[in-house]
C-alpha cells in the first residue's frame, strides 16, 4: 500500500487495522478461535497476521484451493505475530511488524506477501537468508494515491480547505484567501519516480504544472520519455512550488525531508507527502509551518499512526492531514486482496511469483543453520 494501507476506513474506523485492535487469535477452517498456532500438521498453514479487509473469503477460497489451513490473526506486536506464524508455509502481512527474530524463526514458510506496495514492515535480508520470497502488490493503487496527491496539491493551490474554514466560521470574504497564483505554469517537483509519481506528473501536465523530479535510479533519457525534466534533490527543494514525496521508506530515506531539506524550499512553496510517513521528520516540519518558512503542507501519511494527541502536526492552520486513506477504492481493496493472495496460492503451488521483492532469494540456499 502507499502502504499503504487502510480500507476506505481511515486509523480509528472499522474495519481498519488500527482500530481497537487486539491481541492476536488462530481460525482454523473450522472458525474454532485457539490461543495460538497449533501443531505442526500435514497440510499447509496460512497466517494472516493483520489485514485491513471487510471479511477473509477470499482467504478462504485460496486455503481450500491449495488444501491448507487458514489461520487469521490481528497482531500487533512481534511478539503476537512470531506466536501466529511459526509453524506457517506461507504469511500474509499488512502492518504487524515482521522484524529479523519472527523471520528467522519461522519454520517452514515459503512466501511473505504483503497486502501492500511498501515491505518496510517485513525484514527482507532475514527472509532472504531464510530463503522465503517476499512479495507485494506494486500497482493496486496507482491511480488511487496519484488523484490523493493531486487533489491535496489542488486543495492547495485554491486554497479549497482555507475557504472553507473561513465560510464556516462566519466569514465571506476574498482576504481570507490571498494570494492564489494560477495553477499552469508552476512547478512540481516529485521527490522519487515510481509508478505513482509517474501517474502524477500524467495528471499534472493536465493542469498545465511543469514537472521536475529527482530519482537516483532513474536516467534522464527515461524521464524526459514522460516529459519529466530530471534534477537533483537540492533543485527540486529550491525550484518546486509544489513538493511530492514519493520515495520508498528505506534506512536511507527515513528522514530525507529534514530541516534542513525544508530550508531550501520557498517560503510560497507546499510539501505533499503521500508516501511513507517516516520520509518526513515531523518535529522539523511543524517548526517550518509554525515559522512560515514553507507556506503549507498535506499529508496522508505520518511518522506515528494514528495521529497522537501530544503530535506537534495537530492544530497547525497551514497544514492538511487525511488519515492514510490515499491509496483506497473499493476496486483497489479488491485488487490488493485478491493479487497477495494469489501469489501465496502460486507458492504453495511450487509456482513463481509474479511480484517477487528479494530477488536475491533466487540465487540464495539457505543452509541449515538459517532454517534452524
Amino acid at each position: 500500500m502507499s502502504g499503504k494501507k487502510t480500507k476506505g476506513s481511515g486509523a480509528g474506523a472499522p474495519g481498519h487495522p488500527d482500530s481497537e485492535r487486539e491481541g492476536s487469535t488462530s481460525v482454523g477452517r473450522s472458525g474454532a478461535v485457539g490461543s495460538g498456532p497449533p501443531g505442526r500438521q500435514t497440510r499447509p498453514i496460512i497466517a494472516i497476521t493483520d489485514h485491513p479487509f471487510k471479511g477473509t473469503a477470499v482467504e478462504e477460497d485460496a486455503a481450500s484451493a491449495v488444501g491448507a489451513e487458514l489461520r487469521v490473526g490481528n497482531c500487533r506486536t512481534p511478539e503476537e505475530v512470531m506466536a501466529l506464524t511459526r509453524d506457517a508455509d506461507a504469511v500474509l502481512n499488512c502492518y504487524a511488524p515482521m522484524p529479523a527474530a519472527v523471520v528467522r524463526a519461522l519454520e517452514h514458510c515459503q512466501i511473505i506477501a504483503r497486502y501492500g506496495i511498501g515491505v518496510d514492515t517485513i525484514d527482507l535480508e532475514a527472509a532472504t537468508t531464510k530463503g522465503i520470497k517476499v512479495t507485494n502488490v506494486p500497482d493496486y493503487c496507482t491511480d488511487e494515491v496519484s488523484d490523493h496527491a493531486m487533489a491535496l496539491i489542488l486543495g492547495w493551490a485554491r486554497k479549497v480547505v482555507v475557504a472553507d474554514r473561513a465560510t464556516r466560521a462566519g466569514r465571506w470574504a476574498l482576504t481570507d484567501v490571498v494570494p492564489i497564483r494560477r495553477l499552469q505554469g508552476q512547478t512540481l517537483g516529485l521527490v522519487g519516480m515510481g509508478k505513482i509519481a509517474r501517474r502524477l506528473a500524467e495528471k499534472a501536465r493536465v493542469f498545465g504544472l511543469r514537472v521536475i523530479a529527482s530519482d537516483p535510479y532513474v536516467s534522464e533519457a527515461d524521464a524526459a520519455q514522460l516529459g519529466i525534466h530530471l534534477t537533483n534533490l537540492d533543485q527540486v527543494l529550491a525550484t518546486s512550488d509544489y513538493i511530492s514525496v514519493h520515495a520508498p521508506l528505506t534506512p536511507e530515506t527515513r528522514g530525507l525531508i529534514n530541516a534542513a531539506a525544508l530550508a531550501r524550499m520557498r517560503p510560497t512553496a507546499y510539501l505533499f507527502n503521500t508516501a511513507r510517513g517516516p520520509l518526513v521528520d515531523e518535529m522539523a516540519l511543524a517548526e517550518a509551518l509554525r515559522a512560515g518558512s514553507i507556506a503549507g503542507a498535506a499529508l496522508d501519511v505520518t511518522p506515528r499512526e494514528p495521529l497522537p494527541a501530544d503530535s506537534p502536526l495537530r492544530d497547525l492552520p497551514n497544514l492538511i492531514i487525511t488519515p492514510h486513506i490515499a491509496y483506497y477504492s473499493e476496486e483497489a481493496q479488491d485488487d490488493l486482496q485478491r493479487l497477495a493472495v494469489a501469489e501465496v496460492v502460486r507458492a504453495l503451488r511450487g509456482e513463481a511469483p509474479a511480484s517477487l521483492v528479494n530477488r536475491a532469494v533466487l540465487q540464495h540456499t539457505p543452509s541449515l543453520a538459517d532454517q534452524a
